[in-house]
């Protein structure tokens, strides 16, 4: 699949929007012994750069991991992350990835997650943060993400650089 040339990203007060997966606030949250550091680094700088965003499918996958609502709020507070309904333009791209998808031979019968985040990332022109970077440079190549260099194994340092394919914002 040819990648086409980035949109512009959105941007607030000149600063970048980030769509953050569920991937990455679980790993901080759980404080998953693999990727806990490389998540809350990468969250760090995402917040220092700009606006963090989440929708209803993010909170919704991260929300399994707590029994009660206000815990799951404390843990994506809206001082930290702008809570965000799901455009409905991004519906209609979710649509067409998942036609890619099954047309790849893809089994799954309905959309999954992962294709919502994504063309919610497409239709607003946010940065995405994940850690599952296949299914979005699949499915959404104009999106930019921010993810690992490389996965790693569970026994490897968490210190590697973060790969970002934004545009230079400097100017």
């Amino acid at each position: 699949m040819a990648t086409e040339p980035r949109a512009p990203l959105s941007l607030v007060a000149g600063r970048p929007v980030t769509l953050v997966d569920s991937s990455v606030i679980l790993d901080v949250v759980t404080e998953d012994p693999v990727w806990a550091g490389w998540s809350a680094d990468a969250l760090a700088q995402a917040c220092d750069d700009g606006v963090l965003v989440i929708n209803p499918i993010v909170y919704a996958e991260v929300s399994t991991g707590f029994d009660r609502i206000e815990d799951l709020d404390d843990a994506v507070p809206a001082d930290d992350f702008r809570h965000e309904p799901l455009p409905y333009e991004a519906g209609f791209v979710a649509s067409k990835a998942f036609l890619a998808y099954r047309r790849r031979g893809g089994q799954k019968r309905s959309p999954l997650p992962d294709f919502y985040i994504g063309a919610h990332a497409a239709v607003r022109r946010y940065r995405l943060l994940t850690r599952d970077v296949a299914r979005y440079r699949t499915y959404f190549p104009t999106v930019a993400l921010i993810a690992p260099e490389r996965e790693r194994p569970s026994g490897e340092r968490q210190d590697q650089p973060l790969r970002t394919d934004q545009p230079d914002l400097s100017g």
